[in-house]
């Protein structure tokens, strides 16, 4: 197994993809896994939740702090970097405070994996990095790209950096599908952006399996960008509504639908790839690949990609059913 006996940080490791991460890495045997975050309470909640396990070890520290990470990464194999601000209207309002986590933190992840010979770092970023209109896609493309710089100096044994890329996440921090359903019981009313709006979605489990694959598979210097559902917000709002309201025998035509328009930094749909990217990336079943455009790597059992922008605009959306199907396997319309 690739992670038995290793030593494993996760930095943002009481995240909804952290803790997904660390449930799946204990089932591997390994020697350590190393939870980093600077929230001390969502650490007291994890310890709890997982009970008492040798392997399991929580760090309070802020990626901001070289100094915290330092100590937090002694003798540590693999990294998977998720500590962000990810919420885009906190990044609007306080873009010097997404500046020094998400790219000051990015940088100090670096450096300090560098200096102590980390074998692999995996960055999370995410689909708004691709022609960013807001704070969070802009800080979250300079960390692609301080992570993809690292291969130009690099040695043969020095630190592997890769970066994976991938749109919302069902249930995790920010996520709409909690606040519909708190809306729905509360106010009889959901409040929505715009309901043609398009968004890739994926549940925690396929982010955490696909970001570990990547880590695996990672070369240097590259971005995975993980394939995943589009997602209509009308009707995700359909779904909801249905469920919950047969669930607590709620009528139906007295949920109301407000829709209050596109935030700003917000895109009525986003994307994964662009065109660009795709001239040079290559294709696996479950996600592509964007090498270096200098790369000349090779990466087996893939495929050129068809040029386009990988978009949810040109994306079919998952129907009502399908839709519904995901949602339960994912146990969310489990109120």
């Amino acid at each position: 197994m690739f992670f038995e006996g290793k030593k494993v940080l996760i930095t943002g490791g009481t995240g909804t993809i952290g803790k997904s991460i660390v449930s799946h890495l204990i089932k591997e045997n390994p020697d350590s896994i190393y939870i980093f975050s600077r929230d001390e309470f969502k650490q007291q909640q994890f310890q709890e939740e997982m009970g008492f396990n040798h392997v399991l070890n929580f760090i309070i520290g802020d990626v901001r702090d070289y100094d915290s990470v330092a100590t937090a990464m002694e003798g540590i194999d693999y990294v998977f970097h998720l500590a962000a601000m990810k919420r885009v209207d906190s990044c609007e309002h306080n873009p010097a405070e997404a500046v020094k986590t998400n790219i000051q933190g990015t940088n100090n992840v670096i450096r300090v994996a560098l200096d102590h010979q980390v074998r692999r770092v995996i960055f999370t970023s995410s689909d708004k990095a691709i022609s960013p209109p807001n704070t969070y896609g802009a800080t979250k493309l300079i960390g692609e790209r301080m992570i993809s710089a690292t291969e130009l100096n690099r040695t043969e044994n020095q630190t592997i950096f890769s970066s994976v890329r991938f749109g919302n996440v069902m249930g995790s921090r920010g996520s709409v599908i909690p606040l519909f359903k708190k809306q729905i019981l509360k106010e009889k009313k959901i409040k929505v952006t715009d309901l043609d709006m398009t968004r890739f979605m994926m549940t925690p489990d396929q982010a955490t399996e696909l970001t570990i694959k990547a880590l695996q598979e990672a070369k240097g210097g590259e971005i995975f960008v993980l394939k995943m559902p589009v997602i209509k917000l009308g009707d995700l709002v359909d779904v909801l509504i249905d469920e919950i309201a047969n669930q607590y025998n709620l009528n139906q035509s007295e949920i109301d639908i407000e829709s209050i328009g596109v935030r700003p930094g917000e895109k009525m749909f986003e994307e994964l790839m662009s065109y660009e990217e795709s001239t040079y990336a290559r294709e696996m079943s479950e996600m592509y690949i964007i090498p270096k455009r200098s790369s000349d790597v090779i990466y087996p059992d893939t495929k050129e990609v068809v040029n386009g922008t990988y978009t949810s605009e040109r994306q079919q959306p998952l129907n009502h059913e399908e839709l519904r199907s995901l949602l339960k396997k994912a146990k969310f319309l489990n109120v």
